[in-house]
């Protein structure tokens, strides 16, 4: 009991921001931050700070289309990329191949952003700043997800495919199947939730990252939601924008809170088996 009281206040503890973001912005300006918070809407809730939003010179419905260009073509392009490299370092032979794994994990110490100069001018010679391609192109590679190191998902595919039984590969090897027609025919559909969970935890993470493409996309056509939200905000602290920003982020979240409710048991158990041999 006790146990489940600890977890229901560290709950109640997590979700209660967010709660209190989503209410505000159903509330009047004037009664936005009042003292004490309020945490549930009351009978003068309206849809004015998401009026003032949809109405203003600011193109969020443009930033939303952007960001879900971005995170998805980012998100397929690395998930297919990792999943096939994990296969390769579980149900492959190569040479060197637990030596370069090694210098794989030991890469996961390496921020991205100490490679933002070289691949910002890679990017500049190949014409693609202020471009979504400049952070699709890595991603297709499976070279990084914004804000997160490629070898993330090789590792987590590959813990995967070590689980699955060798007789599975025999009898494939047995049938004349190639390493092309294993992969597809059995590793892959056997990978679905793995697979499903990598993706949503790529796509939440390209969803939020702010810093690639501050640094990369720099007209207003080209923001996605995290850069252009910040366009909302008002320097000197006015509270109708502030609200606005407070309805931008709401709208933002809510996809994201969406697919990960519904996929988090898959978040959950790819992690559990990540961490089993077998």
């Amino acid at each position: 009991m006790a146990v489940y009281l600890v977890l229901g206040f560290g709950a109640l503890v997590m979700v209660a921001p967010f709660l209190w973001m989503f209410t505000t912005s159903f509330r009047p300006v004037s009664e936005a931050f009042s003292l004490p918070p309020r945490w549930l809407p009351g009978f003068n809730s309206s849809l004015e700070s998401y009026r003032r939003l949809l109405a203003s010179d600011v193109p969020i419905g443009r930033f939303f289309w952007n960001s879900a260009v971005l995170a998805t073509s980012v998100t397929l392009g690395y998930v297919a990329t990792t999943t096939i490299a994990g296969y390769a370092f579980a149900r492959l032979r190569f040479p060197f191949k637990n030596a370069l794994f090694v210098l794989l994990l030991v890469s996961l110490m390496v921020p991205v952003q100490t490679t933002l100069v070289p691949l910002f001018l890679l990017m500049r010679w190949l014409g693609l700043v202020d471009s979504q391609w400049s952070i699709i192109v890595p991603g297709l590679t499976g070279a990084f997800a914004p804000g997160m190191s490629g070898v993330f998902g090789i590792f987590m595919m590959r813990q995967f495919f070590l689980t699955l039984p060798k007789e599975l590969f025999e009898a494939a090897r047995v049938d004349n199947a190639g390493h092309f027609r294993t992969f597809w025919a059995i590793a892959a559909p056997l990978a679905g939730p793995q697979i499903a969970a990598l993706s949503v935890i790529i796509f939440t993470t390209t969803w939020n990252d702010y810093f690639m493409p501050l640094v990369f996309l720099n007209s207003v056509d080209q923001m996605v939601l995290p850069v252009g939200i910040m366009s909302i905000r008002d320097p000197v602290g006015n509270s109708s924008a502030t609200s606005e920003v407070i309805a931008a982020v709401s709208l933002s979240i809510l996809p994201v809170l969406i697919v990960f409710l519904i996929a988090q048991r898959w978040i959950v158990d790819s992690f559990v088996r990540a961490g089993v041999k077998g």
